[in-house]
């Protein structure tokens, strides 16, 4: 059964990041990002956060990746969600593919010198991409960056979406406005949504979108749980 639940690296591809070339044949355009349910429930009841876990897969339900937060607990605690991280993200074999990095930032949208930032490695030590908040009173809005640091995408989220919506879609655009895909927040359930982090959210791209940008997707989508969905315990 093994074949069945976990996708095998395909071999190097010419231009592609070493590891990443399963995201250059996503046919169905869609990755879905899963927080480890692993001990999250015996986290929030006692008040203590524990690093996020996240695990990778396609649409018919392949671990494509792992993907584990590195911290420290002072920071953990004192910090929250508004935390720096470095989240490395896995293959089925254990090599590490792409690697995010989130400095510490004050998180305020009403103060633009306090936007969050994040880069983008793959393999590890070369950087693919930067993601930078734009301010925005009431929208969620960011530019994604290419390694030279020009524009080449756009995500905006909705007014008031991680709050109000069970469903919270962002939106993926061109510089444009063209809309190509989008990062959606999935419901989980009562329960989970009250008392846990364990969120579920679903990444839908182009599939012949440059598998670097695909890279620094997957880091926005863990920017995007701790900026909007992770709770402070």
């Amino acid at each position: 059964m093994a074949h069945n639940m976990y996708m095998v690296p395909n071999p190097g591809m010419p231009g592609c990041p070493a590891g990443l070339e399963y995201l250059t044949q996503v046919r169905d355009d869609t990755l879905l990002l899963k927080m480890s349910c692993v001990c999250i429930l015996c986290a929030a009841l006692a008040g203590f956060e524990s690093n996020n876990k996240y695990e990778i897969r396609n649409a018919m339900g392949q671990n494509v990746f792992y993907a584990v937060e590195e911290n420290d607990c002072l920071t953990r605690q004192c910090c929250g969600p508004l935390r720096s991280f470095t989240i490395r993200v896995l293959d089925n074999f254990g090599q590490e593919v792409i690697t995010v990095n989130r400095p510490l930032k004050c998180m305020s949208c009403f103060f633009p010198c306090c936007l969050q930032e994040l880069e983008v490695q793959s393999p590890p030590g070369n950087i693919v991409g930067y993601v930078l908040q734009e301010w925005h009173p009431f929208l969620p809005k960011f530019t994604i960056k290419n390694e030279h640091r020009e524009p080449v995408l756009k995500l905006q989220g909705p007014f008031c979406g991680w709050s109000c919506l069970p469903d919270v879609d962002f939106e993926i655009m061109t510089m444009d406005d063209v809309s190509i895909g989008k990062i959606s927040k999935q419901w989980t359930g009562l329960l989970r949504e009250a008392f846990t982090d364990a969120d579920n959210f679903g990444i839908q791209f182009p599939m012949d979108l440059d598998v670097r940008m695909k890279a620094v997707m997957i880091g926005l989508c863990f920017l995007i749980d701790f900026m909007f969905f992770e709770t402070n315990n």
